[in-house]
């Protein structure tokens, strides 16, 4: 991990601040992007004085395409080692309530942004014969997810995108994993307008300890949580119509 960055989108709180911190604990220095500059800065700091690695942090909303386009750019010339690909929102609730430019941004930043910065950083990774790219996805990638249902569709590409750039990259040195968590104490619901659906939360911690464990083994993708890993796997031997009433059946919960 010497000599490159780890970028780390969304590092300003929960999922992104655990990756971040695995990661400086490697010895990676870390880059984090976020829209949260105090936020980013307080855990830029702690890990400085924690782990001794260099940080840097860039104020932006990769929802923005201009804001975004800028970021790039900067990450494109830098020598990147490790990309987490973590920022991401959900709208919660019936389709034909959500607002529709709300879903037009999550899609901007959970499709759009996300395959740009595999684009920015992949070249370089590919010259130098290694890298790792973590693109976070969720369990209700897995199948159609009432009441989170563009959300669900988002992250089934995440997932797909991931899995296919594993194979094509298998024998390149770079390795790209899907972390598929299913619900995790973030502020994903509460921002998601919803805190209340989905109670029994995984840590971050958690979840970027499995993650990391599977990207040393070079898997394609990782499901967080022995329950859901074994309602992910279920989802292969069960007809689609049931798998969307099971899933409506937890998110109405």
């Amino acid at each position: 991990m010497s000599n490159t960055w780890s970028v780390v989108t969304g590092g300003s709180t929960g999922l992104g601040v655990a990756f971040a911190e695995r990661l400086a604990a490697e010895g990676s220095d870390i880059w984090l992007a976020a829209r949260s500059e105090d936020q980013m800065q307080e855990v830029a700091a702690r890990l400085e004085s924690q782990y001794g690695v260099a940080t840097r942090i860039s104020t932006v909303d990769l929802t923005h395409r201009e804001a975004r386009a800028a970021f790039i750019a900067e990450v494109t010339a830098a020598k990147v080692g490790h990309l987490v690909n973590n920022a991401g929102f959900a709208q919660l609730g019936h389709f034909a309530d959500s607002d529709p430019e709300g879903t037009s941004d999550m899609l901007e930043l959970n499709i759009v942004a996300l395959t740009e910065m595999v684009h920015a950083v992949l070249p370089g990774m590919l010259a130098r014969g290694r890298g790792a790219i973590v693109n976070v996805a969720s369990t209700a990638a897995f199948q159609p997810t009432p009441n989170m249902a563009a959300y669900a569709a988002s992250k089934a590409y995440v997932l797909r995108l991931s899995v296919a750039l594993w194979r094509e990259l298998k024998h390149t040195g770079v390795r790209v994993i899907a972390s598929c968590p299913g619900a995790t104490a973030t502020g994903f619901w509460a921002n998601g307008g919803n805190d209340d659906m989905m109670r029994n939360r995984r840590s971050p911690e958690q979840v970027a300890d499995v993650t990391f464990d599977a990207l040393r083994k070079h898997r394609p993708f990782v499901v967080d949580g022995t329950l859901n890993r074994a309602m992910a796997l279920a989802t292969r031997a069960v007809p689609m119509g049931l798998q969307t009433h099971v899933a409506h059946f937890i998110t109405s919960r």
